[in-house]
């Protein structure tokens, strides 16, 4: 692909966290941009302000002429549309070049230093506190993110001056292993995804593939304890970090948590930078903060930087997302979809809160996931003091035979447990009484949010 002969981009799938913020870059390059999404969304609805045109009905006559000529239109897709969607079939059997979403992002980003942060789970949190660390000190950067992260109100940067990228590295479809990293983390490598990779062993294999992707003479920074066996190049360096761990590279020291805040001293091969305070104060928060201020001190941000930094990052909007924050009620949502996430996330609040009832909303994600970790979704749901299991989000799949909500539901152990629809969650929020409440979930439950919101501040 040539970008110097291109003038538009249609994007199929653009309304996924990913894709925009490839349509956001695109349209302040002045690139005509248009595409399609199953369903509107606040996201969505946003890039069409920005100037994107997108249509939701999977109708080739919709596709405005602009974007009809293979000569100077490019075409880009997520893995998630199905291979039968009409659009996507059109430009493939009408001779334009039709890319992965990882493939364009690769090409932006072979020219630049891309700082790529892979993971189950801790990728979202961990690639925009370095975005932030790194835009709030003298090096600066651009980031393609997995989330809106909130001081900046996008899931993408610019600079004029900085040829760092920050990438959040998706192992999706094996996504990730159209980078070339110039330094990478690894948050975890927990199994996910088997519909795609088959078994656990294939898919720390993929991680293992992306850590021989980085470029001599690079950084891997990987979280202590991962099983994985890393394949570098020559004169890539290694380095581990973790919250606790002392013999890691980088780690926390002196933690304190108390009155609603979290500090601790970030300890590095050479230097320790004391008092660093979280501005989301959640201790998973501690580790993810660990790796990412590692890679803003490998890159030359000041500790003076680095601790104003952190206590000034607000988040990525659904990563410990608080909506109500009182002595009343709290309620806050998160993207936890695997069970590893949901038990660090749960275990997280509760710590936070811990003299407070926790209520889990929560709506699984996948029928393939469903039924690969059923066991480790009961295990982590358990962990709540009560719970409401919401059905299937499908996403891409077609139903499982067998396969519902009720496999996972059957298996929790806590003494409070409801299973119901999406419909009828709002009669059974505002009949009960809550004290800590948390959504979790990838699917559409983020379209519940400001419902419950309404519902509990009419509890206060």
């Amino acid at each position: 692909m040539n970008l110097n002969q291109i003038q538009s981009i249609y994007f199929v799938g653009a309304g996924g966290i990913g894709m925009s913020a490839l349509i956001r870059y695109f349209l302040s390059k002045g690139f005509a941009v248009a595409g399609y999404d199953r369903t509107p969304s606040p996201l969505t609805n946003h890039i069409i302000n920005e100037g994107a045109a997108i249509h939701y009905t999977d109708n080739v006559d919709l596709i405005p002429g602009t974007f009809r000529s293979p000569d100077k239109t490019v075409v880009v897709y997520t893995p998630a549309v199905p291979e039968s969607h009409t659009e996507l079939n059109f430009f493939r059997t009408n001779g334009f070049e039709v890319l992965k979403r990882a493939q364009i992002l690769g090409m932006i980003t072979q020219a630049k230093r891309g700082l790529c942060i892979a993971g189950t789970h801790g990728k979202t949190t961990t690639s925009s506190m370095t975005a932030h660390l790194l835009k709030q000190s003298h090096i600066d950067c651009n980031a393609f993110l997995g989330g809106i992260l909130k001081n900046y109100g996008s899931n993408l940067m610019l600079s004029e001056q900085s040829d760092l990228t920050v990438i959040e590295a998706d192992e999706y479809d094996r996504s990730f292993h159209q980078l070339s990293p110039f330094m990478a983390v690894i948050t975890s490598a927990d199994p996910d995804h088997l519909d795609i990779y088959g078994t656990p062993e294939a898919y720390r294999e993929s991680f293992e593939k992306f850590t021989s992707l980085i470029r001599p003479q690079g950084v891997l920074v990987m979280k202590s304890g991962i099983h994985l066996t890393p394949r570098l190049q020559s004169g890539v360096q290694l380095f581990t970090y973790s919250a606790s761990d002392e013999k890691a590279d980088f780690h926390a020291r002196n933690i304190r948590i108390g009155n609603g805040e979290i500090i601790f001293d970030f300890v590095a091969p050479s230097l320790t930078i004391p008092d660093i305070q979280l501005g989301v104060p959640i201790k998973i928060n501690i580790e993810n903060g660990v790796a990412a201020i590692a890679l803003a001190w490998l890159n030359g941000a000041l500790p003076d930087e680095i601790r104003g930094a952190m206590k000034s990052f607000a988040g990525a909007e659904r990563r410990f997302d608080f909506h109500i924050k009182n002595e009343r009620i709290v309620f806050m949502d998160d993207y936890a979809h695997h069970p590893e996430e949901l038990k660090n996330c749960i275990l997280s609040v509760k710590e936070l809160y811990p003299a407070r009832k926790v209520t889990g909303i929560f709506q699984p994600h996948l029928y393939t996931r469903t039924r690969d970790f059923m066991e480790e979704f009961a295990q982590s749901l358990s962990l709540l003091d009560e719970l409401i299991l919401l059905d299937i989000y499908p996403a891409r799949e077609e139903p499982i035979p067998g396969i519902t909500s009720q496999v996972i539901f059957d298996k929790v152990t806590c003494f409070e447990k409801t299973l119901c629809t999406k419909e009828q969650l709002p009669e059974i929020i505002a009949s009960g009484v809550y004290d800590v409440v948390l959504t979790l979930g990838a699917g559409d439950i983020d379209r519940l949010v400001e419902p419950i919101r309404e519902i509990l501040k009419k509890k206060q």
